[in-house]
């Protein structure tokens, strides 16, 4: 399941990419380029939002336990869509024809430098909107990691703590055995002294017995 996720976030991040760089190509575009590839942005931000309905429905299939690092992975997603459609609508109207005649006014005798100046300062802004969106896309990178870093951290101290309790477990049982083995092995120690005991006892009987049956011999001949 997890190779379906890490499919959909490949194909994700892919897609977006070429929509953040069509939505900044979009104000510099003719008319008709433009609405081509206002349609072009429009089709593919509907891919992207199927995508993430796809990935969203992975992450519900993933054990609670486990679900923790997608759920920040998908509201990463989530505001980063957000984000890409709020720039597109800008886009869409950042310097038409409406806005660029209530900069400059109806008449037609606009300066040619206003506008030579203004498409500078236009460029120099969407090229300072690249990067805060590159930095941005680093920074949540980087937190996505340290977030991941922290949840596998946790689990590996989970499952040290689970060795650790299983070992003094073990070795609980191991102490008792050795109780028992040490209870046996004094109880057979001296069931053995007894019979060797006993043994000798029945030895030394046995050896008494003739010494005993002389003296009787003797004494009934001096009578």
């Amino acid at each position: 399941m997890s190779s379906d996720f890490e499919g959909y976030e490949q194909d994700f991040a892919v897609l977006t990419a070429e929509i953040t760089s069509k939505i900044a190509r979009v104000p510099r575009l003719p008319p008709d380029e433009k609405k081509q590839m206002v349609a072009n942005v429009e089709k593919q931000l509907e891919e992207a939002k199927e995508l993430l309905e796809q990935m969203d429905l992975e992450v519900r299939e993933i054990p609670p336990q486990s679900r923790g690092m997608y759920n920040n992975r998908m509201r990463s997603y989530k505001q980063e869509m957000g984000k890409l459609e709020t720039d597109f609508k800008r886009s869409r109207i950042a310097y038409s024809d409406e806005v660029r005649n209530e900069l400059l006014g109806d008449d037609g005798n606009s300066s040619e430098n206003q506008l030579i100046k203004l498409r500078e300062e236009r460029a120099h802004l969407l090229d300072n909107t690249e990067r805060l969106e590159r930095s941005s896309r680093r920074l949540e990178a980087g937190y996505q990691i340290a977030v991941e870093t922290e949840q596998i951290g946790q689990e590996m101290l989970e499952n040290l703590s689970h060795d650790r309790e299983k070992i003094q477990r073990a070795r609980e049982r191991l102490r008792e055995t050795d109780s028992n083995l040490g209870k046996s092995s004094r109880i057979l120690t001296g069931m053995l002294r007894r019979c060797r005991n006993q043994q000798l006892d029945h030895l030394n009987t046995e050896q008494n017995q003739p010494g005993i049956a002389t003296l009787g011999c003797l004494t009934c001949e001096c009578e």
